[in-house]
């Protein structure tokens, strides 16, 4: 099937090789967000090989050039007026502008450039919709962490709900337009499904903040009046049913879409591919599947190993000479290795690294004996071998977390912590009965000071949802046993507000949940018995049968014949677009660039404030049992360690957070339209300008006059000749030396 992030590479290449000026050269200017994101998918090298004589920073101070330039940037307010500024006055930064967004540009932006000064220089104008971070083959993030707070932190007072409210509408829309980038990116105008829960009251500022602990029960939830800014305009609509984040998140992605509908004829272009799909759901939906430990590769090494962002590990490697060095990998789809075992229960991947490893060493001839039967024998075996030091890297790589993993397993006594939290998370023993014992099994681990607090914090917490809540004294003791600080304790007690029942007297009813966890008594690997609940929807939404009450439509439905459900406002009057009027210099980007041979119809899934990669895992091993071509996607990926400490602060709306530790900024003032938000979100100061340097003293006789070298093919984004670290903001190719294709820094 086709990559995502192939898909999203081809973009940003057609993009910049649609530019052919007549002299063969152009200069590509960048802002800073718009940097990293096409660092995450290119390299400098493969920038450089387009054509592309010098990368600027629009940030910094740029000495006019006699190239035509092509700018990659957001479409904000600041960055049109810097684009304004190169052309101004008489001045002409560049021989001529081909402006690509990476966004969709507002209207009234559009009108400023045409209004311009710049008018005459501009050649031609792209919106890209790539406004999201494809993080794997199958995965994609918006890598916004803060909104887990926004999305379900409670207002800190009553009078902080409407500014909390305010808050979070913001966020909705914004994460809305990135999803509906996705959407146009891969050119679908999707079904869009919402998870709609009704065990639950509406969550963090979706209503009034009246107490913290414990929630009101369902039936006191009342209507409530939504209102969603529009820009200038804003529309307000009346449920009736509650509020939720994905409700929300739904009707703002059609929103999206429909208005992109309107602007565009020919979208979507007419495809093999059946319509597909978006289920929005969040956290809340499942809250078992951030606490179990899980022992496939992926989402073992992101428990146990500090794996920063998901991407980057520090370890040691054993160098030639038999030294250990630090060293810094990146795990990336790039790395086979990586994506062939990455989904692998960790018993399995290790064999397959040392089957694989065997037969490397087969394959170049220096197979001796039986080869490596053990990560011991891997580990002497590797340090034999300097002449390929490429594959040594990577086998020295896994190697080296496969036994920290494995190391950490035993010492933490994770068998019996993971036997205990399958039984709490499935409702059953592995075999197959209802577990009598729980709790005698449960309080030692509690009492040892062999596990740590962490794994007894998930324990309490996967407990208490076995429970469905469990009396305010029950709760003491098992903190008390535990020896929980307070911090830890209010992370299981913020559970409440993702709507989990922590507490209930002697006679509160269990509740009722329609989507039941998924468990299977037949997995080879008892400690691997649950199955995160997103399992059971994509399985059910493939085969037609997903509860129509839990996961409405927000507009159109599959069959033809059946009713669709009503929309929770009426769509305004289609409006002709001001662009259709606009200079021949304008057009539209081609939805899908990159599409691959891959027909199969597609299910996209987001997971609102947080995805775990067991969920991440699933969409890859269901796509070939269900025919789907299944991608997932979140704010932001999410590891146990990282969910249990943002639920310590999540009352303090973030305070003390690692992303965010001055905690949700509260929104003063008047109202402010969704530009003015968005153009909060990327504000970048300009440069100064840089001060003439002192003239560099005469070299001595025989020293190294500058030597023309090549870049490495190192990541755009981590290399050290970063747009923002370089004099002027500039990547150099050496003009004299264009036709030899050597490059100066």
């Amino acid at each position: 099937m086709s990559s995502l992030i192939s898909t999203v590479r081809n973009k940003f290449l057609e993009a910049i090789r649609s530019v052919n000026p007549p002299g063969r050269w152009k200069i590509l200017v960048v802002d800073e967000h718009s940097q990293k994101l096409l660092g995450s998918v290119l390299k400098q090298f493969d920038i450089l090989q387009e054509n592309v004589t010098l990368i600027e920073s629009i940030t910094n101070y740029r000495d006019p050039q006699t190239f035509e330039a092509v700018y990659l940037l957001m479409p904000t307010t600041q960055n049109v007026e810097r684009i304004i500024n190169d052309f101004l006055n008489g001045k002409q930064q560049y021989a001529g502008a081909h402006l690509f967004f990476i966004d969709g540009l507002p209207e009234n932006l559009f009108e400023r450039l045409t209004s311009s000064a710049a008018e005459p220089h501009l050649r031609s104008l792209q919106d890209l919709y790539i406004n999201f971070w494809a993080i794997e083959a199958q995965a994609f993030s918006l890598k916004l962490p803060s909104m887990f707070f926004s999305f379900f932190s409670p207002p800190p007072r009553d009078s902080a709900y409407k500014t909390a409210r305010t808050r979070l509408e913001e966020d909705v829309r914004f994460a809305a337009k990135c999803i509906a980038n996705l959407c146009i990116t891969l050119n679908e105008y999707p079904y869009i499904r919402y998870y709609m829960p009704s065990h639950h009251p509406p969550l963090g500022a979706l209503k009034p903040h009246t107490e913290t602990r414990p929630p009101p029960p369902p039936e006191t939830s009342g209507r409530w009046r939504t209102q969603l800014a529009r820009g200038s305009e804003a529309r307000a609509y009346e449920s009736v049913e509650t509020d939720y984040v994905a409700k929300l998140l739904a009707f703002g992605v059609q929103d999206v879409l429909d208005e992109h509908k309107r602007n565009n004829a020919d979208y979507p272009k007419k495809s093999e591919r059946g319509r597909a799909t978006l289920i929005i759901t969040d956290r809340s939906m499942d809250m078992i599947a951030p606490f179990i430990h899980e022992f496939t590769y992926q989402a073992m090494a992101n428990d146990l190993l500090p794996i920063e962002d998901g991407t980057k590990y520090m370890y040691k490697f054993q160098s030639s000479m038999g030294s250990y060095e630090n060293k810094s990998a990146t795990l990336s789809d790039e790395d086979t290795v990586w994506t062939d075992v990455r989904h692998m229960h960790m018993r399995e991947a290790i064999d397959k690294l040392m089957a694989d490893f065997n037969k490397f060493m087969q394959d170049n001839g220096v197979f001796q004996g039986e080869g490596a039967a053990s990560l011991t024998d891997m580990k002497d075996m590797l340090a034999n071998l300097p002449q390929y030091q490429e594959q040594r890297e990577k086998f020295s790589l896994h190697l080296n977390m496969a036994q920290e993993c494995m190391a950490i397993f035993e010492k933490d006594k994770l068998p019996t912590v993971a036997n205990v939290e399958q039984c709490c998370a499935t409702g059953l023993t592995a075999e197959g009965k209802n577990p009598k014992n729980l709790v005698e099994e449960m309080v030692p681990l509690l009492d040892s000071r062999e596990v740590i607090n962490l794994n007894k914090v998930r324990i309490v917490a996967l407990y208490i949802q076995h429970r469905d809540g469990v009396p305010d004294e029950d709760r003491r003791r098992l903190y008390q046993h535990a020896r929980l600080s307070l911090p830890e304790q209010d992370a299981v007690n913020a559970l409440v507000h993702m709507g989990v029942r922590i507490t209930r007297g002697p006679s509160d009813r269990d509740t009722k949940k329609k989507l039941k966890q998924k468990s299977s008594t037949d997995e080879e690997y008892e400690l691997s018995r649950f199955k995160p609940m997103i399992k059971a929807v994509l399985e059910e939404q493939a085969g037609g049968k997903l509860d129509m009450g839990l996961f409405p439509y927000v507009k159109d439905a599959p069959m033809a014949n059946t009713p669709t459900a009503a929309s929770l406002r009426t769509a305004p009057p289609a409006a002709t677009s001001l662009r259709s009027a606009k200079p021949s210099w304008h057009r539209a980007a081609k939805p899908g660039g990159a599409a691959g041979a891959d027909t199969r119809q597609r299910i996209l899934l987001f997971v609102a404030g947080g995805m775990t990669y067991s969920e991440m895992r699933e969409a890859y091993l269901l796509s070939n049992p269900l025919n789907k071509e299944i991608i997932i996607g979140s704010t932001h990926a999410v590891a146990p360690r990282q969910f249990i400490d943002d639920l310590k602060v999540l009352e303090l709306r973030g305070v003390g957070s690692k992303h965010i530790p001055n905690g949700l900024p509260e929104h003063k003032g008047g109202p402010r339209t969704f530009q003015e938000y968005y153009d909060e979100k990327y504000y970048t100061r300009d440069a100064p300008p840089p001060q003439r340097p002192a003239p560099a003293p005469a070299p001595t006789k025989g020293a190294d006059r500058g030597r023309l070298t090549r870049p490495s093919q190192t990541s755009f984004a981590d290399s050290t000749i970063s747009v923002n670290s370089m004099s002027g903001g500039s990547v150099h190719k050496d003009e004299k030396k264009k036709k030899k294709g050597l490059f100066r820094f």
